[in-house]
């Protein structure tokens, strides 16, 4: 019999395995996917680390959380500093001082602020929605080229029918400085995440292409307690309707002949008419140290957007009132649960950054270990 049956090998099944572990409990950790790591997962392509699931890049200003990671890899440098491609022309993101000189030719800090101001005034009063919340922020023209394409085609929804909150994820600086996060730490772990789920469940039985829902009531007889990371209301059986989510589609190549594809990491194509979000180019991560420039090919890939359906692979809830009300219901019934825990951006039906799903790890470890 095992203390704990974990319902996904993502980062935070690992970190609770891993914590569980320490405390002298018996744990079981399965996975519908032939591997582990969930959205993190990294594979070594000839020499280059890819990010399967999209860019993932660690960022936080928790010290109990960085001090944490640090357990599992040493961390590179790398800085986010995404380029964004609209018909021809390229702003550095995230806003700031280099992206309002190319949009206006504007130099001081003073200049972009009274531009800034001036357009943003069309907006009286709170903003009801993601249009008005850019526009609100950065005015007209920025919103235009750099926000409205990107996120309808990331969302598959106009921007008037999004949440405003979605855009504060954005920063928006009045310095010439291109890194896209505000935090203290940042950084990729050298050669790779999937290490770092390795360590973490290193000595921990795990059982991977094992599809909870096909032997629900089996799996969970093995176990005092579940602790579930999969979608909240699939394990539910939708008894009160699907909870939306997005999806994504992920096009790798392998490029031979060529070292340096894009000469950036994160290269974002802000038309709504270019089907893809961003072309990743994942040598970029460690700075070229993964076989260096010299090496003669590169591994780019493109990202795009994907309306959700049953059986897709969810990425993002989609955390509008609509879907929070339905969740809410769920949330009630996991509440009564004495021997069953939900974690992660799946079963707690929100958008984490991974140095959020730590810390929620941690403290759903704290409470229930």
């Amino acid at each position: 019999m095992y203390d704990y049956l974990i319902v996904g090998a993502g980062l935070f099944g690992a970190v609770f395995a891993h914590e569980a572990k320490k405390k002298g409990k018996k744990v079981l950790v399965i996975d519908k996917r032939s591997h582990i790591g969930g959205n993190i997962y990294t594979e070594d392509v000839n020499g280059i680390q890819v990010h399967k699931y999209g860019a993932h890049i660690f960022h936080t200003s928790n010290k109990e959380v960085w001090d944490y990671i640090q357990q599992f890899a040493e961390f590179n440098r790398y800085t986010n500093s995404p380029v964004a491609v609209y018909k021809g022309e390229l702003y550095n993101m995230p806003f700031n001082m280099n992206t309002f000189n190319k949009m206006w030719g504007v130099v001081t800090p003073q200049q972009a602020q009274a531009e800034i101001d001036r357009q943003k005034a069309e907006i009286k009063g709170e903003p009801k929605n993601l249009e008005e919340q850019a526009i609100s922020l950065v005015g007209r023209d920025i919103y235009e080229k750099l926000v409205k394409g990107y996120t309808e085609k990331q969302w598959g929804r106009k921007a008037t029918e999004l949440p405003a909150f979605i855009i504060n994820r954005l920063p928006v600086r009045l310095v010439y400085d291109n890194n896209y996060f505000n935090d203290k730490y940042q950084g990729i772990p050298v050669g790779g995440y999937t290490k770092i789920i390795e360590k973490m469940l290193d000595g921990i039985e795990v059982r991977l292409n094992t599809d909870f829902f096909k032997n629900k009531a089996e799996l969970s007889a093995l176990a005092n307690k579940v602790l579930f990371t999969g979608m909240i209301d699939q394990y539910y059986n939708y008894k009160y309707g699907e909870l939306e989510y997005r999806s994504l589609r992920f096009e790798t190549e392998d490029l031979p002949n060529i070292s340096n594809y894009q000469g950036n990491a994160v290269v974002n194509y802000t038309e709504y008419e270019v089907p893809y979000t961003r072309i990743i180019e994942h040598k970029h991560f460690e700075f070229g140290c993964q076989g260096g420039y010299e090496t003669n090919h590169t591994v780019i890939t493109r990202e795009y957007p994907a309306k959700w359906r049953k059986g897709d692979e969810p990425y993002y809830p989609m955390n509008d009132s609509k879907n929070n009300e339905l969740f809410a219901k769920y949330k009630a019934l996991a509440d009564k649960e004495e021997n069953v825990i939900f974690g992660g951006r799946l079963g707690m039906y929100k958008y984490f950054d991974m140095h959020n799903v730590i810390a929620e790890a941690l403290s759903c470890a704290k409470e229930n270990l």
